[in-house]
Parts: C-alpha cells; structure tokens; sequence
C-alpha cells in the first residue's frame, strides 16, 4: 500500500475527518488549515485518488480506505520489513529504549486478553 508523506497525511487525516466533504468544502478547509490555493487541494486530491485511498465523485470526497484500515496496513508493513514480520521484537526492541508506564503496561495487557478471548 502507498505510504503517504507527512503532508499527504494531514489532507488525508482532514477528509477523514470531514467525509463526505464536498469537494469546494475541502478546498476551503484546506485554505483554512494549511493556506493552500484550490490548485493545490485538488493536485493532492488527485494523487491519493489515484492511489486508491480517496474517491472524488460528483463533487463529493470519501475515502475508500478507512484511516484505521491504513494505518494497520502501514504498521503491518513496518513491522514486516524492519522485525522480519516479528511484533515481539518490534516490543523488545521500543521497550530497550523507553520504559513503559503501568497505565500503559495494564492497556496492552488488555489488549493480549482481549485477543486471547477472540481467538479461543
């Protein structure tokens, strides 16, 4: 899947925060949050529809790619191409350089619990 740059993710994060937007709505939002002319709204419109993620149709922004469905394939990908696939050593690997506090420790041991019931 596509990965976006920095700049492309925040007019993707808008869309979807918006959707449906209409097209001239999105090209005021984007004047708006980040002073771009129409030109430029509709030439990133343009390049993450073509990357399957957004669909313009008349005059009407929605993305064909839900933000949470993106980010999981991008994590997947991440993990696959930097751990060999391996979410236990992407852990290892973030827990040698931060520590984790016991709110968050309890979350993701909800989360292993939560999995754990689901695939039972």
């Amino acid at each position: 899947m596509y990965r976006m740059t920095d700049t492309e993710w925040n007019f993707a994060r808008l869309i979807w925060e918006s959707e449906p937007v209409a097209s001239g709505e999105l090209v005021r939002l984007c004047e708006n949050r980040f002073a771009w002319k129409k030109s430029t709204t509709y030439t990133f419109l343009k390049k993450l529809c073509e990357q399957g993620i957004f669909q313009n149709e008349s005059a009407q922004v929605h993305s064909l790619i839900s933000e949470d469905a993106y980010l999981q394939e991008q994590g997947e990908q991440f993990v696959a191409k930097t751990f060999d696939g391996s979410l236990p050593k992407m852990i290892a690997a973030f827990m040698r350089s931060k520590s984790l506090s016991r709110e968050e420790v309890a979350e993701i041991e909800q989360m292993i619990d939560a999995y754990k019931e689901e695939t039972v």
